[in-house]
């Protein structure tokens, strides 16, 4: 992993749920961290669905190993939120392979 390549910030996600004043189960996403990382690939494709045509755009970035990031989490990277499919080990534990897919 070379920090060089490493020119995107982004903000690691994690949902939290709170209890209202009436009881109601509310959640909101709160920050985990903020990283470095490289952004490996971006391609959007189109499908048709049952209920049409719509797109799906996947991002996949590098970054430094974390043992604390699931798929559960989510990505948020220039103002968009990506969910977070698949992390995968880099090496042993040299860095961290994260492919979102664009929430709509």
């Amino acid at each position: 992993m070379r920090a060089g390549l490493m020119d995107r910030t982004i903000t690691i996600q994690r949902v939290t749920t709170t209890i209202d004043d009436c009881g109601t189960p509310v959640e909101t996403w709160t920050d985990l961290v903020k990283l470095r990382a490289q952004q490996v690939q971006t391609s959007t494709d189109e499908f048709i669905r049952g209920y049409g045509a719509s797109d799906q755009t996947v991002i996949v970035f590098r970054t430094w190993w974390r043992a604390d990031i699931t798929n559960a989490d989510r990505v948020m990277y220039a103002g968009d939120d990506y969910n977070i499919k698949e992390t995968k080990e880099i090496g042993r534990r040299a860095g961290l392979e994260i492919r979102c897919q664009k929430l709509v």
